[in-house]
């Protein structure tokens, strides 16, 4: 996998700050390693990408053990707002966080914009 950091960093800010309603994002390996994060400070970005890479894992057996096949995304919605894992090929998963006023219409186009994007930095 190629990365282009910078590139990639950028289209995670834009990401975040052209979402209202977004408070970070992380580009993840899905064994849990952090790429890229823009990130609230007060979360450790080793800890959210080792979360996220369990998610990945518990969301892919259950996709197979009911045929439902390939995961394009997962989502967690708790009191506090959303947290979204999408598929960027087979080397990275991008983690959005949202908070509660998130709208879910807006939320995904934003995010499958952002995967667009992301492969592309990634190739």
């Amino acid at each position: 996998m190629g990365l282009n950091v910078s590139k990639i960093q950028m289209i995670l800010q834009e990401l975040v700050s052209g979402t209202t309603d977004l408070e970070g994002a992380a580009l993840v390996t899905p064994d849990g390693l952090p790429l890229v994060t823009t990130l609230p400070s007060n979360m450790d970005e080793e800890r959210v990408a080792a979360m996220s890479a369990a998610m990945l894992s518990l969301g892919e057996r259950i996709s197979d053990e009911l045929n439902r096949g390939k995961i394009e995304k997962i989502s967690v919605e708790g009191q506090q707002g959303h947290c979204v894992l999408a598929s960027c090929g087979d080397d990275a998963v991008l983690l959005v966080l949202a908070n509660q006023a998130a709208k879910q219409g807006i939320l995904t186009l934003a995010i499958k914009q952002a995967v667009t994007e992301l492969k592309l930095a990634m190739m």
